[in-house]
């Protein structure tokens, strides 16, 4: 009988664990430390100590429009620790995609940065349980990803430039997958709120059984001011457009925050940033750094339902408002900038939104 995919303590005779990089990209067992210094791709500071001292740490020169396979593996098995670390100035010019058991549309479609918590600038520091992201550009997930027949993982270079050096490593364990775990997804989404319909799709309407793992915003500000008193709402099995199952009380409060995220100085205005194991807002970017009236363009945050997934049976949508304050004290909707990232299980593989152009997902 598969072990629960938390279970540290299970000593499993049969599991084994592989882990796939530039050094050994098949992930076999024996596999790795066996490139030459004589290598095309080889690192030109291996050419004094040779085999077996870092001749292929990174693969090299990924060029507009190459795709590169990061796994390609059989299974069952499941995906345990990702890490990757490039140039933050491509995280959005790089598309992550992960296709399970063969099927032709992947589930995980995201800007590079945003799987990570890094789509704002790619300077964010994460310290959560899913996601670390530590100095410099380190970017860590610890989702777990099961797969039952077959697993594929690609990076895309939708950008301008030839990415010159590009580092992962991909730690999966061959093992028996239980009937009830479901596939990973993380659906990307950005759109402009409008102040005729200032709302924001999370997560479009899938049609599955599975639960609600994450949600993570980039929210760009438009508009000057407060721009969180927003619900976020989850629309379970077959709610009606206008009654959904749950509704928060402010974005703010979703990502465990209050107030505005302020501090309680009545000379200092600015938000402050928190990073914890369930829920952070690790960035708040300044454009002007004011005492009154300051503008903070660019935010970051993120809410991981670990503890307190969203079940759901037939279906699910996620959507966020965009509301702030007029100065008469009455709700504002907002005309602002939103990129989202959803993550969560479900029963079947279903195929992620195609990412929009490069043009239309780099930071305006």
């Amino acid at each position: 009988m598969p072990q629960p995919l938390n279970d540290i303590t299970a000593v499993r005779p049969g599991v084994r664990t592989y882990s796939l990089c530039a050094e050994n990209p098949t992930g076999k067992k024996g596999g790795g430390a066996q490139a030459l210094p004589t290598d095309a791709d080889a690192a030109p500071g291996a050419s004094e100590l040779g085999k077996g001292w870092k001749v292929r740490p990174c693969l090299r020169n990924l060029k507009p429009g190459d795709t590169v396979t990061l796994a390609d593996v059989d299974g069952p098995g499941v995906v345990q620790h990702i890490w990757i670390t490039v140039l933050t100035s491509v995280h959005r010019h790089l598309a992550l995609e992960v296709y399970y058991d063969g099927a032709d549309e992947p589930s995980i479609r995201t800007p590079l940065g945003d799987f990570f918590a890094n789509g704002l600038d790619g300077l964010a520091n994460v310290a959560s349980q899913p996601v670390a992201v530590v100095p410099m550009g380190g970017m860590n997930s610890y989702w777990p990803m099961p797969f039952r027949e077959h697993l594929k993982i690609t990076v895309r270079n939708d950008g301008p430039t030839t990415v010159e050096e590009f580092f992962y490593q991909i730690t999966y364990s061959a093992e028996p997958v239980a009937d009830d775990a479901g596939y990973l997804h993380a659906f990307w989404q950005r759109s402009q709120t409008t102040r005729d319909h200032p709302e924001h799709t999370i997560l479009p309407r899938v049609e599955t059984a599975g639960h609600y793992a994450g949600t993570y915003l980039v929210w760009n500000q438009l508009s000057n001011g407060w721009w969180g008193e927003g619900e976020v709402k989850f629309f379970i099995d077959g709610d009606a457009d206008d009654a959904p199952t749950i509704c928060g009380t402010g974005t703010e409060d979703y990502f465990g925050g209050a107030w505005g995220f302020i501090k309680h100085n009545p000379d200092d205005l600015r938000p402050q940033t928190y990073t914890t194991p369930y829920l952070g807002y690790p960035q708040a970017v300044y454009e002007a750094d004011g005492k009154q009236g300051q503008r903070v363009p660019g935010h970051a945050l993120y809410r991981w339902h670990l503890p307190d997934p969203i079940r759901f049976e037939q279906d699910l949508r996620v959507t966020v408002q965009a509301l702030g304050w007029y100065p008469t004290r009455k709700y504002q909707p907002l005309t602002d900038d939103i990129a989202s990232t959803a993550y969560w299980y479900g029963k079947t593989p279903t195929p992620a939104p195609q990412l929009p152009s490069l043009n239309e997902r780099l930071p305006r």
